[in-house]
């Protein structure tokens, strides 16, 4: 059984247009039984590196209320889709696609939290504070090779009682996109795993989306977990967008360094599926079985593929859900 830390079906769905990596039939028939499903409102000018050096400004902040009028569609988009919704570990299960309801981004959110209730009503367990851009709440990491993710200010006075009430209600808060002094905020205020779903090793490649030593040694002890990005530009040293030439073991090394800097039950997949270019030999959810060989051939045994593939997952849900 796999459980992913991201993927971005929802945002292609809702666009309407053609699945990418993140074939629901396909997900069956490869063991994959769900994962945390993005609800991202997206700027209206996309970001993508193009070269191996890059360095892009931080995307606009976009309106309270336009981001909730988008994120409501996205979350009737989501539960359109043939996927059953978690609210506990035990939902997941090998014969179906369960989903956890994610805002990647808390631009949707009232700055005074007045409707975060109501989304937990709807289902949301996992909060990301920011995507790559600016809310009421916290500032993201710019796309940026090379450059360190110390890049701008930390949690505002909203973004810290956002961290407070998430805590308090049982929400996941997800540290991916955000900038090192906000992830050190959040170290001092959470009383829950500190957790980044879709982000990799920062001493094997120099993006500001990846996690430095210290960030990742921060995780670890707070019983937390790293969910490997599949993305070909935060894997490779190079940061090249080079997916014919990055062969499956670039992801193992990643989980194999997080591995031995934070143990074993500190990383798992966060794939990206949908809203990256991942390595081809990859391709998409159907070639998730070629990954867990790839680990076993790495000589991961029985009870570390289960830990990778789910089992620290579902301990950190278990841990942080109410």
């Amino acid at each position: 059984m796999i459980v992913d830390g991201h993927n971005d079906l929802v945002l292609r769905s809702w666009r309407e247009l053609p699945v990418w990596q993140m074939d629901l039939d396909a997900a069956h028939e490869a063991g994959f039984a769900g994962g945390f499903f993005a609800l991202y409102v997206p700027s209206p000018s996309p970001v993508e590196p193009t070269t191996a050096h890059y360095a892009m400004p931080l995307a606009d902040p976009i309106p309270t209320a336009d981001a909730a009028r988008v994120a409501l569609e996205l979350y009737d988009t989501l539960r359109s889709l043939p996927v059953a919704i978690a609210t506990s570990p035990g939902d997941f299960q090998p014969d179906r696609v369960t989903a956890i309801v994610h805002l990647e981004g808390a631009d949707p959110l009232a700055p005074d939290l007045s409707d975060l209730e109501t989304w937990y009503e709807r289902g949301l367990r996992s909060v990301g504070l920011v995507w790559s851009r600016p809310n009421a709440f916290a500032e993201g990491v710019p796309f940026r090779f090379p450059s360190s993710p110390d890049t701008g200010r930390g949690l505002t006075p909203a973004g810290v009682e956002l961290v407070r009430a998430c805590n308090r209600l049982g929400v996941l808060v997800d540290l991916s996109h955000l900038n090192e002094a906000g992830f050190w905020d959040v170290a001092r205020i959470s009383q829950a795993p500190l957790v980044a779903t879709h982000s990799n090793a920062h001493a094997l490649c120099r993006s500001t989306r990846n996690l430095t030593d210290q960030q990742l040694d921060a995780i670890g002890e707070s019983g937390g977990m790293v969910g490997v990005n599949f993305a070909v530009t935060f894997l490779r040293e190079d940061g090249a967008q080079a997916p014919d030439e990055t062969p499956l073991a670039e992801i193992v090394r990643h989980v194999d360094y997080i591995a031995e800097r934070i143990g074993i039950d500190h990383v798992g997949f966060g794939s990206d599926f949908d809203g990256a270019v991942v390595p081809t030999e990859l391709g998409g959810v159907a070639g998730l079985p070629k990954l867990v060989d790839a680990l076993r051939d790495a000589g991961y045994d029985g009870a570390a593929v289960a830990k990778v593939t789910h089992e620290n997952w579902l301990r950190v849900l278990g841990e942080t859900w109410r």
